[in-house]
């Protein structure tokens, strides 16, 4: 399979993850088999790519499937080098994806107090770079760090702001995405 042959494959990803209930609505896989095999050619795409854009692109996305996979530890590494990456380039847009990434990763891994500092830092960066593209994500993703704490309320905040800016975007599955964390909580509540 080449590039963008992956490319096109990765598209049918949302038949096989799913949003945790049980889990502070982490992103799990119906299917790790498929998941793992997504895992592979991504693998084998990189040993054989030279393209920094495409590089970057398959670690990126190679650090989402190990975090979904379960491997959170291979996907902070590989974010790790996505960050690193940005940042030489000196792209706030790549900066600010890798750091979300990262900071998923981190908190899968069992450290959500440092992933919400990586979150804070990434609002800093989308208000200081004047970036709305990432502002919900950043937001949605602090949100479902403080859930994990146990910071009902303040989580309830950041997703009801997250849900204004995505109604603004108009783009249903992200409003959905949030919708389902305030439906998380009012079941929390109860």
């Amino acid at each position: 399979m080449n590039f963008p042959e992956f490319k096109n494959y990765l598209l049918t990803i949302s038949e096989i993850i799913y949003f945790d209930s049980n889990e502070y609505l982490r992103e799990k896989t119906s299917n790790p088999f498929r998941l793992k095999e997504m895992i592979d050619i991504a693998e084998n795409l990189l040993a054989n790519i030279i393209n920094e854009d495409e590089k970057y692109f398959l670690k990126g996305t190679l650090g989402d499937l190990y975090r979904i996979y379960g491997e959170p530890q291979k996907a902070v590494n590989i974010l790790t080098e996505c960050f690193n990456f940005a940042s030489n380039q000196n792209n706030s847009n790549r900066e600010i994806v890798s750091l979300i990434r990262l900071g998923e990763a981190i908190k899968y891994n069992g450290n959500p107090m440092k992933a919400l500092g990586i979150f804070n830092e990434v609002l800093d960066k989308c208000k200081a770079n004047n970036n709305l593209a990432y502002l919900d994500f950043a937001i949605q993703h602090k949100g479902k760090c403080l859930l994990e704490l146990g910071e009902i309320a303040e989580a309830e905040k950041c997703f009801k702001e997250a849900l204004k800016l995505r109604e603004l975007k108009g783009d249903v599955s992200l409003i959905e995405s949030t919708q389902q964390g305030l439906n998380f909580i009012k079941k929390l509540k109860c």
